[in-house]
């Protein structure tokens, strides 16, 4: 495990991301993560694993990992080709990012562990972490899925045209540079400081090649590998009804959209769940106000609780509306 600065990108954003870096070796490549908690820290911390989507990256998690990182310890992956990690040759598919994703938990031997996942991260933490249910205590889910879609968005779609698509999203960052406002539903834009970093590790065709991967890699058919992937994870949610859930939800996503959140729900009957009526995508970038307490008062109310008393901590299922 290397612990070293990350490699010089552009932008004043830095210091919005003041965490060490790591690596561990995937794939004949470096998975880039970062791992905060207290220095004086003795006895083992419960985990929070934190799995960005597309086209983020760890940078997507900084404002909770600042808050939390005193009482828990905070690892954030990028997934390879993504934020900090490596850019490999080739694209690669949604088993092969959750083959890295649980040998950086294996490696660094996380245990307690909570996911928090977002996007695509919620079909690659959950494929990982259902290898090895042992390890999972907790799960807060924003706007995600884990399960084969029942339709693929218009504007995803374009992106997928032969060719075309490839230029759009590869070539040109059209996929990135869109994503920083269709994201958002309840704000305008992002902050120029933030916008930048988003953008900073996507900055060629070699660094965008993960982000046309992922979105070469949605299924639209079960003869597509993934589109297995997908099923084999959802026919295994109800074995983790058990844990305390969190759900938080923005309901003006054109991308997952309130049904994928229905989705869940049905396979976590206890899960505690807030539906946020005026906001997109990126919960934690449109409404940080509202996200941030909802994830703190979740952890709280269950830390150190079997996971088995999930049916009563979260009673009656908890519903917000806002």
């Amino acid at each position: 495990m290397d612990s070293e600065s990350p490699p010089a990108i552009a932008g004043d954003w830095r210091t919005l991301y003041p965490f060490q870096s790591h690596w561990i070796g995937a794939r004949g490549t470096r998975l880039h993560y970062i791992d905060e908690q207290p220095p004086e820290t003795l006895a083992p911390r419960p985990v929070l694993l934190f799995v960005h989507g597309n086209p983020t990256w760890s940078f997507h998690w900084r404002t909770l990992i600042s808050t939390l990182r005193s009482r828990y310890r905070c690892v954030a992956v990028d997934h390879l080709g993504c934020g900090l990690s490596d850019k490999p040759d080739g694209l690669l598919s949604l088993l092969d990012h959750i083959d890295n994703l649980a040998t950086l938990v294996e490696r660094l031997d996380l245990k307690k562990v909570t996911l928090v996942a977002q996007d695509w991260g919620g079909a690659i933490g959950l494929g990982a972490m259902l290898r090895m249910p042992e390890r999972l205590e907790r799960i807060v889910l924003f706007n995600t899925g884990a399960f084969p879609p029942s339709y693929i968005p218009w504007r995803i779609r374009a992106c997928r045209v032969p060719f075309v698509g490839r230029l759009a999203v590869q070539g040109g960052g059209l996929f990135n540079r869109a994503a920083l406002r269709m994201t958002l539903a309840r704000r305008r834009r992002l902050e120029p400081q933030i916008a930048a970093a988003y953008l900073a590790p996507y900055n060629s065709w070699a660094n965008r090649r993960a982000v046309y991967g992922f979105v070469k890699d949605i299924p639209s058919n079960p003869q597509h590998p993934t589109w297995q992937t997908l099923a084999g994870v959802e026919r295994q949610l109800p074995t983790v009804a058990d844990r305390p859930a969190l759900l938080v939800w923005g309901m003006r996503d054109w991308c997952f959209r309130p049904d994928c959140l229905e989705r869940f729900a049905r396979a976590w009957p206890h899960a505690e769940v807030h539906r946020l009526a005026d906001v997109g995508h990126w919960v934690l970038e449109d409404a940080p106000e509202d996200a941030l307490p909802l994830v703190e008062q979740f952890l709280a109310a269950t830390d150190s609780r079997p996971a088995e008393s999930a049916s009563t901590i979260n009673t009656a299922r908890v519903e917000h509306h806002a």
